[in-house]
């Protein structure tokens, strides 16, 4: 299964140590509405089960995201707002709306963070969905002038063309040695930038073979192997 992380040695390059290369609202679950027998978290993760067994393919998920919107993101930090500018990166801002859109993020981990560099996420819980979304990769979008600054999301890569799929990291630093690499952002935070710095990078950089794992094993893997780290419970669009 081809991996989407960041460029090989680009955290050697910058001295980052790498060994290889990329408190919101609960659902309000009421007990006296529960199944007999089920608490409330699982009753939220049985919903959220349902809701990915029925997301579309991506061939489906194809609409053209607006010129500009914005998206609310929980996280178990704290919630913040992104701004999307499909001028930035047109091809990428389309994905991310319509991955937005058909629910695809809900109980995401933050599986890779490190502090003063970036914090990674967009690998699925479910496995299946893994099988479909990891290989449907988009083609890049030239620079637009937009640089790797602290709070804007970027899609994770390959040194590949074209390997973009569902995998993004958003900045913690000043990261413009990014630009010319072919990572191009498509938004920025625009509120809640502090929750930002909340974020757990205590786990730092993993490899390729965690990354592996998590994809064809899914949240029981990667939380077993981080129990502390961070998780972006929902992404949703807001009205612009």
């Amino acid at each position: 299964m081809f991996k989407q992380i960041l460029l090989l040695g680009c955290c050697f390059a910058f001295g980052l140590g790498c060994s290889a290369m990329a408190g919101g609202s609960r659902l309000g679950w009421a007990e006296s509405t529960l199944p007999s027998g089920t608490t409330a978290n699982e009753a939220e993760a049985n919903e959220a089960q349902a809701n990915q067994d029925k997301l579309p393919a991506p061939a489906e998920a194809n609409e053209k995201a607006p010129e500009k919107f914005r998206v609310k993101v929980e996280t178990t930090k704290g919630d913040f707002v992104l701004e999307v500018n499909r001028d930035w990166s047109p091809n990428g801002a389309d994905r991310f709306y319509n991955l937005v859109k058909i629910g695809y993020f809900q109980d995401i981990a933050v599986f890779r963070a490190i502090e003063g560099f970036m914090f990674q996420f967009g690998i699925h819980g479910d496995p299946k969905v893994n099988e479909v979304w990891s290989e449907a990769k988009i083609k890049d979008d030239p620079n637009a002038g937009q640089s790797n600054g602290f709070g804007t999301i970027t899609f994770a890569k390959t040194g590949e063309k074209n390997s973009r799929s569902v995998q993004f990291f958003i900045n913690l630093g000043f990261n413009n040695r990014l630009d010319a690499m072919g990572f191009t952002p498509f938004g920025k935070v625009v509120e809640g930038e502090d929750v930002l710095k909340k974020i757990n990078t205590e786990y730092g950089e993993n490899s390729p073979e965690v990354q592996g794992r998590f994809q064809d094993e899914g949240n029981e893997f990667i939380k077993k192997k981080y129990p502390k780290l961070d998780m972006i419970k929902k992404i949703s669009l807001l009205d612009n």
